[in-house]
This record gives C-alpha cells, sequence and structure tokens, in this order.
C-alpha cells in the first residue's frame, strides 16, 4: 500500500506547490520595438509581477557582454508600467538588443532581442552618447522559489506539470499493458489479458486529461481551443485508435478470442503511437513545443525550479494510474468469480 500513498502524497505537493509558486518577473511588452541610434528615445514598458514604484529601478539596453546603454530617465506609472529615456549612441550596432529592467526586489526582467536598432542614415554629428563597458550590477533573479516568466506562456507554464506528464504517464501505461499483452499471447493465461486492458483503460483517461489539458493550454496561448497542427492531429488519431481497442474488446464474448485479438491490437497501436507522435510530426513545421523546430523542455521552458514539479508528477500519475488500473483488474477478477458462483 505504501506506493499508492506515496502517489497521493506527491500529487498533492505537485498540485498545491505547482499552483502556489509564483512566476519571475517578466517584461511583457515594449513600445516601439524599432528604435534608430543616435537619437533620444521614450519606451513604454509593461512588466508582470514587478514592483517598479516601490523600489528604484534601472532599465539598460544590452547590445552584448561589453556594450550597455543605460536609461537617462525612468518614469514609473505603477507597479507593471514605465517610460525609460535612453540617449542611444550613433554607432549602435544594427541588430536586436535586448532590454533589462533592474531592482533590489525583483531582480532582473528580461525581454531578450526586444529592440532593434536601425541605422540613422542623417546622424547628427553634434550628438553625444555613449555605451557602458558593465551595468554596474550583476543580473540577478528574484530571491526565493519561482518559476521562469515566458512570454505568451505566461502563468499556463503551470500546465506543463499537468498536459506534459499526463501524456509520459501515458506512454508508461502503455507499455505495461503492451507487455502483459504479449504475455497472455505467450501463455495464454487470461489475466495478462484482464491486465493489459486495465492499463489501456488507465493510459486513455490519461490521454484523454491530456488532451483536454492541451486544448485549454492552446485557448489560452493559441487563442483558439484547436488548430489545423500535424501533432494534435496525429496525436488524436492515435486515441482513436486506442478507442478502437475498447470497441473491439466489447464485440466479442469469447473470452479466448476476444483475449488473443485485444493482445494483437494492444501491439499494433502502440507501434501506431511511436510515428504517429514522435516522428511524423518532426518531418513538417508545427506549433506544439518539440516539433518542426520549435524546442520544448529545455532552457527556460523547464529549469531547475519547474523540475522540482514536473519529474514528480510523471512518478505521481504513473503511480495513480498503476492503482487504477490495479483496482479495474481486481474488480474484473471479483466480477468473474461472482458470475461463475452463479453459473
Amino acid at each position: 500500500m505504501w506506493w499508492k500513498f506515496l502517489g497521493v502524497i506527491i500529487f498533492l505537493y505537485v498540485l498545491i506547490g505547482g499552483l502556489c509558486t509564483p512566476l519571475n518577473p517578466g517584461i511583457v511588452d515594449a513600445n516601439p520595438t524599432n528604435v534608430k541610434g543616435g537619437q533620444k528615445v521614450d519606451i513604454a514598458i509593461k512588466t508582470y509581477n514587478t514592483h517598479l514604484s516601490t523600489s528604484p529601478t534601472e532599465a539598460w539596453l544590452k547590445q552584448d557582454d561589453g556594450h550597455y546603454v543605460k536609461a537617462n530617465q525612468l518614469k514609473v506609472t505603477n507597479d507593471n508600467e514605465c517610460v525609460a529615456t535612453f540617449a542611444l549612441p550613433i554607432d549602435m550596432e544594427q541588430k536586436a538588443h535586448t532590454l533589462i529592467l533592474h531592482n533590489d526586489v525583483d531582480g532582473s526582467a528580461l525581454l531578450p532581442d526586444g529592440i532593434f536598432v536601425l541605422k540613422n542614415e542623417k546622424p547628427d554629428s553634434t550628438y553625444k552618447a555613449s555605451f557602458e563597458t558593465s551595468t554596474g550590477k550583476k543580473l540577478s533573479k528574484a530571491s526565493g522559489l519561482r518559476f521562469p516568466y515566458r512570454s505568451i506562456l505566461n502563468e499556463t507554464i503551470r500546465n506543463t506539470f499537468f498536459h506534459v506528464a499526463l501524456w509520459m504517464a501515458m506512454f508508461v501505461l502503455y507499455v505495461i499493458a503492451l507487455i502483459n499483452g504479449v504475455k497472455y499471447l505467450r501463455t495464454k493465461d487470461l489475466r495478462y489479458d484482464s491486465k493489459s486492458a486495465a492499463y489501456n483503460k488507465s493510459g486513455i483517461l490519461f490521454g484523454m486529461l491530456g488532451i483536454v489539458t492541451g486544448s485549454l493550454w492552446a485557448r489560452y496561448t493559441w487563442g483558439t481551443w484547436w488548430t489545423n497542427d500535424v501533432k494534435l492531429n496525429m496525436a488524436t488519431i492515435a486515441m482513436f485508435i486506442y478507442f478502437g481497442y475498447l470497441i473491439l474488446r466489447s464485440s466479442f464474448t469469447d473470452e479466448d478470442k476476444r483475449a488473443r485479438i485485444s493482445a494483437v491490437f494492444s501491439i499494433f497501436a502502440f507501434v501506431a503511437l511511436i510515428p504517429l507522435v514522435f516522428v511524423i510530426p518532426r518531418l513538417t513545421d508545427s506549433l506544439h513545443p518539440g516539433n518542426g523546430g520549435n524546442p520544448a523542455l529545455g532552457g527556460e521552458d523547464l529549469d531547475n525550479t519547474l523540475r522540482l514539479f514536473f519529474y514528480p508528477a510523471i512518478l505521481a500519475y504513473i503511480l495513480l494510474g498503476t492503482w487504477m488500473a490495479q483496482l479495474k483488474y481486481r474488480l474484473e477478477q471479483v466480477e468473474k468469480k461472482i458470475n461463475e458462483m452463479t453459473d
């Protein structure tokens, strides 16, 4: 019983900790995004989860590690809005520069490649502005345990513990079902058929929850509940194949025949799952992270703070899914004994 309680405890840890841990401060938007070197420019900045009005804040444009332009003035409207005035050197490189805000409460909030500097065709020869070789401060994060701030994702980054972890646990449950299906084909022991069916049903439940949480995530990040994306479509086809497994089992009354065909279909479904979910989406462009050159589970998408909850979430779902599968298996065994006694 200990591993069942462990699954519940880990799940509660993920649920409470994952929802209560705040995000790092971040920069949501900057306007204008295109500026010219050799002039003064006011940049309106909108931030998230910052304390601009309660702690003295400084701003920089970072060209590279040795070249920074510090804002001459920073007018704060509220905790999450300000206007920074920069005097841009004439010789600034024509490229995207990183916008940085820093104070002692929030640490450093960054907008990578947020401001693009254009060439000034008519520079003022009397205009003088220079770079700083250092910000004068080491870039630091806000104190305490915080999740990374990611533009567009914002608070929905917490769905990593649900959508992604559910699907990873689903694959594990399908593997266990596959192993039991193969064992049935080798031994003809109907107990393995029942176990295979129970784990497949548990995996299908997790797959459905994964699609629902993924659709919710798409609504808040892509602006739609569903889109014609190859990864989403292939994952849906894979789920329909497993739904076919349930329909197939219900269409046979002979236990041996049902077990044999179900085991073969379980192998087919798992073999089809691999190219549908992992291969085909990588062959074309996809909005979904991890496909079409769109990175996933790396860098800021899954930093050390997120890992504190992401990997335990996978373990919790595997344990809970296994528990549900065992309950389903034991229930079927009890029903068989009752039927045998009544016959």
